[in-house]
């Protein structure tokens, strides 16, 4: 008998983030055993709607609404062990008992982190990233100053106070360099921490040797990217971006395990733009047309809550994704959004001066001075419960053709159809 191949399959984000990843991970992952993130902290947020219930989650993968996958936090991930074990809590109280496991060498965020995040902020000015203040750069930053805290030091209280100690006293140094001032004490930290480790034990485990295990045995197992690819500390529009990897190709030195074959790597497109953060963007609207959209497609980050810049598509950002993810397919979500709307713009270049682009340009004073070159379709009327059924033959012929514009301009088959929040309002072609 021949041995079960596993099924790997990854879900990545094509803009800035809050595509609706969070949906079309929960669509998958009743049939995977496995649901990892692999990168960023609890900056990043997805929501899912379930039955008409909303779960609003940051550092736990969106698989663990089902009661058969286990949701992993692979090492690439940065924790905060208040903001985890509030998120255990929650999910808790909403009737799900997690089924987790978290990296023992995953990087901790503590206290002084967030301290510095909002130092460093102030410093940046008009180059920072718009960060959330969760202390994301600064523990990144420890991880490769090589004094950072991982996850398996929360239950080693000796090595934690040796490691404490150098990163406290440095990290303290630089926020009083900033002129920012701090009340924070190491002794606290240490107690509030050890207690930390102690309620988080039960799920620290060496994951890599898990999923090495599991993918040996022919598990299925679905990656759970966060943000996009425009957020990307190396590809995305730097330094506006995050402060990890957000690519498909991160997985590997963010589980601890190489695939040699990944099956399907999924794109999820929002079928307009948003964004949390600074940075230019191109096709970002103004006035009563954007108070329109970011109602009525509810763009408040789930982080922070913050209003979110909306604007057209942007297809130039899709096909860098295309490119850089090895992307086989794309889920296109939030069309029923754009309901109503009498004429959409979609923009396939840039213009720089007198040139015209279809690329992201390396060039931050490039892309400040980037114009969009649209291409404008017409719209279409409500989306009924009964096309859904039917499929994509029975949606609009202007959302059609809108779907089929865009799979010509970045060379990839947009799959999956998400025309509502639920689980159910989506159609796969």
């Amino acid at each position: 008998m021949s041995k079960k191949s596993s099924k790997i399959t990854t879900i990545i984000g094509t803009q800035w983030g809050d595509e609706g990843k969070g949906k079309i991970t929960d669509f998958f992952a009743g049939e995977a055993d496995y649901v990892v993130r692999f990168h960023g902290g609890n900056n990043a947020g997805h929501t899912v709607i379930v039955d008409g219930d909303t779960y609003k989650l940051h550092l736990i993968p969106s698989g663990v609404l089902y009661s058969h996958p286990l949701s992993v936090i692979g090492n690439g991930v940065v924790i905060d062990p208040s903001a985890l074990i509030k998120e255990i809590k929650y999910l808790q109280e909403k009737g799900v008992d997690p089924n987790l496991k978290v990296s023992d060498r995953a990087h901790v965020i503590l206290p002084y982190h967030i301290e510095m995040d909002i130092a460093l902020t102030k410093h940046q000015g008009e180059l920072a990233a718009g960060s959330t203040k969760r202390g994301i750069a600064p523990v990144y930053g420890d991880k490769m100053y090589r004094h950072g805290i991982r996850m398996i030091d929360l239950l080693e209280p000796e090595v934690f106070k040796d490691k404490l100690e150098k990163a406290f006293s440095f990290n303290m140094t630089l926020i009083k360099a900033f002129g920012h001032t701090s009340d924070l004490n190491k002794n606290d930290i240490f107690n509030k921490y050890i207690e930390f480790g102690k309620f988080l034990k039960p799920y620290i485990s060496d994951v890599s040797v898990d999923l090495y295990s599991s993918y040996k045995s022919g598990s299925s197992i679905l990656f759970e990217g966060a943000q996009g690819i425009s957020l990307d500390v190396d590809h995305g529009v730097y330094p506006h971006t995050t402060s990890s990897n957000t690519l498909a190709g991160h997985i590997s030195s963010g589980t601890g395990i190489t695939f040699r074959k990944i099956d399907r790597v999924i794109g999820v497109t929002k079928a307009y733009l948003s964004r949390v953060g600074q940075s230019p963007l191109p096709t970002e609207l103004e006035g009563d047309e954007s108070i329109t959209l970011r109602d009525k497609g509810g763009e408040y980050g789930t982080t922070t809550g913050r209003p979110r810049r909306v604007g057209w598509l942007d297809l130039v950002q899709v096909r860098q994704a295309v490119r850089t993810n090895g992307l086989s397919e794309i889920a296109l979500t939030k069309l029923d959004i754009l309901s109503g709307f009498e004429e959409l713009p979609i923009c396939h270049s840039y213009k720089v001066g007198d040139k015209i682009i279809k690329e992201m340009p390396a060039s931050l004073s490039d892309f400040r001075k980037s114009k969009p070159v649209y291409e404008t379709l017409e719209g279409w009327g409500d989306i009924t419960s009964d096309m859904i059924k039917e499929g994509f033959d029975a949606l609009p012929l202007t959302l059609r053709n809108y779907v089929k514009y865009i799979e010509g301009q970045i060379d990839c088959k947009i799959t999956i159809i998400s025309v509502g929040p639920q689980r159910h309002e989506t159609i796969i072609r």
